[in-house]
């Protein structure tokens, strides 16, 4: 059952806080931004994953696709609607981190202003994790097949093509894609929240990542 599910099923997202909340400490908020096709849904979900399998049950996954669908079904994709729509994801991940549950949040979130605007309304709980791989590899995978429509005027304001992606200037986790695997990058996000004390360190027979192998921007 997804995060919006819950919520329907609770009868509200304010009956949600009361009912769920399972932590006493504020929560935080990892920012998976990066190009369509680069990994954000697959490492978000991958590290949802890894937290729950650590018995850390206070974590919800926001999927800005999903999301949109959701709770943004009026909003198009000009510049003015994917600000908003990540501005009120961004508002749920605070309103959630308040009341102590964790947040993964995969968004494409190409507008770095917006991304800042996210980060100041977040605070130092804001993590901002950049999945960098090259377009290339992106229109490669292409599972959607939206490239390519892109590529043939067939859709437009497609991030990477006919829309810019603007990077990150200051990400605290870089996880390279086309160079590591899905297991090698939710150990360097659990090692950076460990290091960070967000989380308690590895249980014994866990391994975790030497800091050396944790690409981390300073």
């Amino acid at each position: 059952m997804n995060f919006l599910s819950r919520i329907k099923q609770l009868g509200g997202l304010r009956r949600f806080l009361i009912i769920d909340k399972t932590c006493s400490v504020r929560g935080f908020t990892l920012w998976f931004t990066g190009l369509p096709g680069a990994g954000k849904s697959t490492l978000s979900s991958a590290v949802h994953q890894a937290l729950l399998n650590r018995s850390i049950t206070n974590v919800e996954l926001l999927d800005s696709e999903v999301m949109r669908r959701s709770l943004s079904p009026e909003l198009g994709f000009t510049k003015e609607d994917r600000e908003l729509n990540i501005w009120r994801i961004g508002w749920i991940a605070k309103l959630l981190n308040k009341h102590g549950i964790h947040v993964a949040v995969a968004a494409i979130s190409p507008y770095r202003a917006t991304r800042t605007q996210i980060r100041k309304m977040l605070g130092e709980t804001f993590i901002e994790v950049f999945i960098s791989c090259p377009i290339e590899e992106c229109e490669r995978r292409d599972p959607k097949g939206l490239y390519k429509k892109a590529r043939k005027g067939l859709i437009s304001q497609f991030t990477g093509i006919d829309d810019p992606y603007e990077l990150p200037e200051h990400p605290e986790i870089i996880i390279e894609t086309n160079r590591v695997s899905v297991q090698e990058g939710v150990r360097q996000v659990l090692t950076y929240l460990e290091r960070r004390q967000f989380i308690p360190s590895s249980v014994v027979g866990e391994r975790a990542t030497p800091e050396s192998e944790v690409v981390v921007a300073r």
